[in-house]
């Protein structure tokens, strides 16, 4: 293996690692629907059973991306957590928050979109 492909390799591991780690937690603790949570969730104007749909899509995503194969379903996995980082920061901004509350998930979209960016080959959909 060349050493860039084995620091690209490093790298996806690293930011994928991330996502796996973030989305995991954020998963359980939607479906655990605390206080606190269903609280964040009502001040930006949603429903109280909104982090019971969303919770099992980010453990569900989070399996996908964990595991090897699946090119189809990690590219399903892929666009899910760019729409829900991408939905955070809106509702962030609509609600008028400021950066301390928009960025976090701005910059968990970059990780994200790093992830997939250095995705080998072999967790890629065939050309």
């Amino acid at each position: 293996m060349a050493e860039t492909s084995k620091g690209r390799l490093i790298g996806f591991w690293i930011l994928t690692g991330l996502v796996v780690l973030s989305q995991g937690a954020s998963g359980v603790m939607d479906l655990l629907g605390t206080e606190a949570l269903l609280e964040q969730f009502a001040a930006l104007g949603y429903p109280a059973y909104l982090p019971m749909i969303l919770g099992p899509a980010k453990i569900s995503g989070v399996i996908v991306l964990a595991m090897p194969r699946l090119p189809r379903l990690k590219e399903w996995a892929y666009a899910g957590f760019v729409i829900d980082f991408i939905g955070a920061a809106a509702s962030h901004v609509f609600n008028g928050d400021g950066p301390d509350k928009i960025m976090p998930p701005v910059i968990f979209l970059l990780v994200v979109l790093g992830s997939y960016a250095l995705r080998p080959d072999s967790r890629k959909l065939a050309a």
